[in-house]
């Protein structure tokens, strides 16, 4: 597994998903949506998993600019490589997003 860090706009939280696996364990995932500076390919979509992981979404709003470290991994079925961006902690920004705060305020004289 490979550790990151990805800073952007929160722009979209998807509906939680849950269910309970083949050896009788409840499990909860929500999916969230950054939009990031990159120039390309800027928009990332991560993964929570579990109640705790979860529940850390709710501090957040539309619109905050967050700092998320994540693992990425890939799983082989049938052939296929499927990868996953597993997140395990989100936090608020400390600033370094100046793209996204020159947006807001782009009508400055100077």
């Amino acid at each position: 597994m490979l550790e990151q860090r990805i800073e952007g706009k929160l722009t979209r939280v998807l509906e939680s998903q849950g269910g309970t696996s083949k050896a009788g364990k409840e499990w909860i995932k929500q999916d969230f949506v950054i939009e990031t500076e990159a120039k390309f390919n800027s928009t990332v979509c991560l993964t929570l998993f579990g109640e705790e992981k979860v529940k850390m979404l709710e501090s957040f709003k539309i619109g905050d600019i967050v700092t998320v470290s994540y693992n990425l991994s890939s799983k082989e079925f049938n052939g296929r490589f499927y990868t996953s961006a597993n997140a395990w902690s989100i936090g608020r920004s400390n600033g370094h997003s100046d793209k996204f705060e020159q947006e807001e305020v782009n009508d400055m004289p100077f």
